[in-house]
């Protein structure tokens, strides 16, 4: 894995992106920003970033992953695999369905994917430092270099699917609490049915992350 760090972007994600489609960059690489003004949120909207926050993105081949990972969850996977790296540091993190890091009631970050052919482009973005009043921060201190090179180790484990989704299993009765976005609307998550591929079943619609 190639891991670029730089001081400033307008987004690790787009930049990645871009790179990819002009053929400069090719899987597995990263760039971790120290600074970032314009990242890229869920359901298009813009990530309000704060300096010395992670903003952090990341490229591999599906040919590179365990090949039961349903296409459609695979933000689940990835965002799991965070939730994992940062407990197992001491943090009271959990990971809302289908893909937002939470402490307690609060979103501390998130994370979304893009596919480009047989590429998975992943970013992902943490609160460290600061964060906006109706948001919450990590709650353990950290870097965002090193939260980036540990999450990158511990993702070449290649955890199978069955792995990950055992515990999320577990894990998702916390966001019967919450809301999800289906077809634009908040709808409530509390009688929801999570499926074997993470998808969930909210008034008899089948839903995916689709971020």
């Amino acid at each position: 894995m190639v891991i670029e760090f730089i001081d400033s972007t307008k987004s690790t994600q787009l930049d990645l992106i871009e790179a990819i489609k002009c053929g400069v960059v090719s899987p597995p690489h990263a760039i971790v920003a120290k600074f970032q003004t314009a990242g890229v949120g869920s359901r298009g909207n813009e990530w309000k970033s704060l300096e010395e926050n992670l903003h952090f993105s990341f490229c591999v081949s599906s040919k590179d992953l365990p090949n039961d990972i349903p296409p459609n969850s695979i933000s689940i996977y990835f965002a799991y695999i965070m939730k994992e790296y940062l407990s197992n540091l001491g943090s009271k993190v959990w990971l809302k369905w289908p893909n937002d890091l939470y402490i307690n009631d609060k979103k501390i970050g998130g994370v979304i994917t893009t596919k480009i052919k047989d590429i998975y482009i992943c970013g992902i973005g943490i609160n460290l430092a600061k964060s906006p009043i109706f948001a919450d921060k990590l709650d353990i201190s950290l870097t965002q270099n090193s939260i980036a090179m540990g999450y990158l180790e511990l993702l070449k484990n290649k955890f199978s699917w069955k792995q990950i989704f055992s515990k999320f299993l577990v894990e998702f009765e916390k966001s019967r609490n919450f809301t999800a976005h289906v077809d634009d609307k908040e709808s409530s998550l509390k009688d929801a049915v999570l499926l074997n591929d993470g998808s969930v079943v909210i008034n008899n619609k089948k839903v995916y992350s689709l971020r």
